[in-house]
């Protein structure tokens, strides 16, 4: 959890447009764990059927349009609006499976979503009447939002890889099609890939080592060893974590209506996940 709360304050840190220090990420996260798929396990890799190289290109596609998203929100709300949000993916996993998988949702479950729903009604009503941190904490919010649906979208498309793959073997060819995409996004809206000083590189390098390998790498190594419902919840701890480090690094003070509907956006989300682990 350390690992993956500095990376809000990474990316503020960073002077690279948005898109470039999310490319870079996903580029160096990848070429840290693709020798240890290569190496270990480079005849699972050749033996993908062309339904699971479809599988890893929405789960890919899925997870570049989050880091996008997510990246880009930093730069017009706070780190805790933005960081709260972005988390609130087990509320898109409940629905999403629901509409797209037919699982049954419970009542404990729809009580869950609907308190993170109000929480969020609450951080946006209070960044309508002015009271956000950020240039636009409106669209931040916004954006933050749409990268907390894209990672439920990362985690619905890869569930079935997920449990035909290693972890190595999944995480390297997942990162590797999001780190083609970002590179496409990037292109595309002429920011530039190169010329960046040194200082710069070595914070897409601690992005890539610390919230990518360490955080994110670490807690999909996790979901083999406890349950789902710890891990979900346990992710809950990011948003508390990077706002702390704003606050001490940055010192940047959340707003109120961000502090009362991030608290109620947690609850939720944290009743959602554990009302489906304890469903599944």
């Amino acid at each position: 959890m350390l690992a993956v709360s500095t990376s809000a304050i990474l990316i503020r840190w960073s002077d690279a447009p948005p898109v470039v220090a999310a490319f870079y990420r996903v580029l160096f996260t990848t070429a840290l764990v693709a020798p240890v798929a290569l190496g270990r396990h480079a005849d699972r890799l050749s033996a993908l059927s062309g339904r699971d190289l479809l599988a890893a290109a929405l789960t890919g596609v899925a997870l570049s349009v989050h880091f996008a998203a997510w990246f880009e929100s930093l730069s017009w709300t706070s780190v805790a609006a933005s960081v709260t949000l972005v988390q609130s993916h087990p509320l898109f996993v409940a629905v999403g499976a629901w509409l797209v998988l037919d699982e049954r949702v419970d009542g404990r479950t729809a009580v869950g979503v609907v308190v993170a729903v109000a929480g969020m009604a609450v951080m946006s009503l209070g960044d309508l009447l002015g009271g956000g941190v950020g240039a636009a904490p409106l669209y931040g919010n916004a954006l933050a939002a749409v990268g907390g649906l894209m990672t439920a979208g990362y985690l619905l498309a890869g569930r079935s890889l997920r449990q035909r793959l290693p972890l190595f073997p999944y995480v390297a060819v997942v990162y590797g099609v999001a780190a083609a995409c970002l590179l496409g996004f990037a292109v595309a809206s002429g920011a530039p890939v190169r010329g960046y000083p040194a200082h710069e590189w070595l914070l897409f390098l601690a992005m890539a080592v610390g919230p990518g390998v360490f955080g994110h790498t670490v807690l999909n190594w996790a979901l083999e060893h406890v349950e789902s419902s710890l891990v979900s919840v346990s992710l809950l701890g990011e948003p508390l974590g990077s706002a702390l480090l704003a606050l001490v690094i940055l010192s940047e003070v959340p707003s109120a209506a961000t502090l009362l509907g991030g608290t109620v956006v947690l609850v939720g989300v944290a009743a959602t996940a554990r009302a489906r682990s304890s469903g599944d």
